[in-house]
């Protein structure tokens, strides 16, 4: 029996492979899914079965791939609508694999077919649960982005409350709960960091979990403060509810490398956006007029989500040399299909083409601390609103990254505005967007919060008690 969580951090994503005496299950694959057929080939299995815990908003999943390629169905739990041929299953079912025993529990909250998969050893006893986006370590799964659906956000908050204390919580505490996300996806408030826990250990410390939480007290904390959800939800569920392109035609497409004079060309006929992968801080040295920013080095998908709201939009691609495949597949993971070529040689290219670029000056935490010593500075912060109110600069301006492209009429376009976030990565996203837009007093605080802090130079406010940060 093999059971692997195959992990990918830029999305806080967690696939599951499960193999058993030459039989394989997947589920919640990613959009490229050869790791998966190389996995069961590797062990001389074949892939049964393909499960899907929910319609996914915050990713293109692979089923429809991968299905096609290994010959497997694909099956969602009770409700399930799709465009393709795949299989509902009903509440209860169960599904043979090798020694083992995969069954179906249905708990609706997070979205309406949203289900849980309980792994039964040989002596048929529960020693798993992929818990999809039904409960993560730490959390449980936003009640209010069900696609289409006539329920509100409360009434799928109580249908969560009554699936985890009817489907989940009853099952033997030494069940691992193997959740479909960690900390820093946007499909929950504050997962923890660890990707796999005891269901016991969860009762103990996951707040949604307590036994005497009342369900009045469950659906005010589970729908308290939530987050706008990303522009480009629906298009995902919208792509796994109807169907894709397939994954090798998109990549292809987008691997065109363009001399900067067909770049060039192709940015003016398209209107495509410019997007440079680049590590922040290469990129304040120089680029393309125009690029916007989001480094590979962080969580790149979420953030082209969150700030590129048209997945359908034409993207150009600036990289760092040998990343511009990564850089498609990681833009394809999260629907943005459209991408029409990449510019071949990179920056260099473009500079000795004799075209013009850009660039972003930075200061050092204690250069800005000098100069805000002698004057009033326009300090902005893009830092979310739970890192500003825990620890900030004084007189900042809180703008979270995710707002921006909302909330830019706030940011004076007399004097110099300084910008930051805790390290520098979220920050160059902003003052990318920024620079496109027309602002030319824009400066990048090197290093961020951090740095600022390391140097004792500046007063800073905290509004949270100290005995309740977390």
């Amino acid at each position: 029996m093999k059971i692997e969580q195959i992990y990918t951090g830029c999305l806080s994503q967690g696939t599951y492979y499960i193999e058993s005496n030459g039989e394989a299950a997947v589920i919640d694959p990613l959009r490229e899914v050869a790791s998966y057929l190389e996995k069961a080939h590797s062990d001389g299995a074949t892939i049964k079965y393909v499960f899907e815990t929910h319609l996914h908003a915050d990713f293109v999943s692979g089923h429809l791939d991968l299905a096609r390629q290994a010959g497997a169905p694909i099956i969602y739990g009770p409700n399930a609508q799709t465009g393709f041929e795949s299989y509902s299953a009903r509440a209860g079912e169960e599904f043979p694999l090798g020694a083992l025993t995969i069954q179906v529990l249905h708990t609706p909250g997070h979205t309406i077919e949203s289900s849980c998969y309980l792994l039964l050893d040989a002596d048929r006893l529960p020693i798993a649960l992929f818990s999809g986006d039904t409960l993560f370590i730490g959390d449980v799964g936003r009640p209010d982005l069900a696609q289409g659906s006539a329920l509100t956000t409360l009434d799928l908050a109580g249908m969560l409350f009554d699936s985890l204390r009817t489907q989940i919580m009853p099952l033997p505490d030494n069940v691992v709960i193997y959740p479909a996300h960690g900390a820093g996806s946007a499909c929950g408030k504050s997962m923890s960091k660890e990707t796999s826990d005891t269901l016991g250990n969860q009762k103990r410390v996951n707040y949604a979990l307590r036994a005497d939480m009342s369900r009045l007290e469950f659906i005010q904390e589970v729908t308290d403060g939530l987050a706008k959800p990303p522009p480009y939800f629906p298009e995902n569920v919208r792509m796994n509810r109807e169907g894709y392109e397939q994954i090798d035609r998109v990549l292809k497409r987008g691997a065109q490398p363009l001399s900067p004079q067909a770049f060039e060309a192709a940015a003016n006929q398209t209107g495509a956006l410019l997007l440079d992968t680049r590590d922040a801080q290469l990129f304040a040295t120089g680029f393309v007029p125009n690029a916007i920013n989001i480094g590979l080095n962080g969580q790149f998908a979420p953030w082209v989500g969150a700030l590129i709201p048209d997945v359908r939009q034409p993207i150009l691609l600036i990289t760092e040399a040998g990343k511009a495949a990564e850089s498609l597949v990681r833009l394809a993971r999260v629907g943005y299909d459209q991408v029409i070529g990449y510019l071949d040689g990179g920056l260099n290219a473009w500079i000795n083409a004799g075209h013009e670029v850009d660039y972003i000056p930075s200061l050092s935490a204690d250069e800005v601390a000098t100069r805000l010593a002698l004057d009033e500075l326009t300090l902005v912060d893009v830092r979310k609103p739970g890192e500003f109110a825990a620890e900030h600069i004084d007189g900042a301006i809180n703008l979270p990254l995710d707002t921006l492209n909302d909330r830019m009429a706030e940011i004076p376009k007399e004097g110099s505005v300084y910008v930051h976030c805790a390290g520098g990565y979220r920050s160059m996203m902003a003052l990318s967007i920024l620079k496109a837009r027309g602002f030319d007093n824009l400066i990048d605080i090197a290093g961020g919060f951090a740095a600022m802090q390391q140097t004792g130079r500046f007063n800073t406010t905290n509004f949270v008690c100290p005995a309740t940060q977390q």
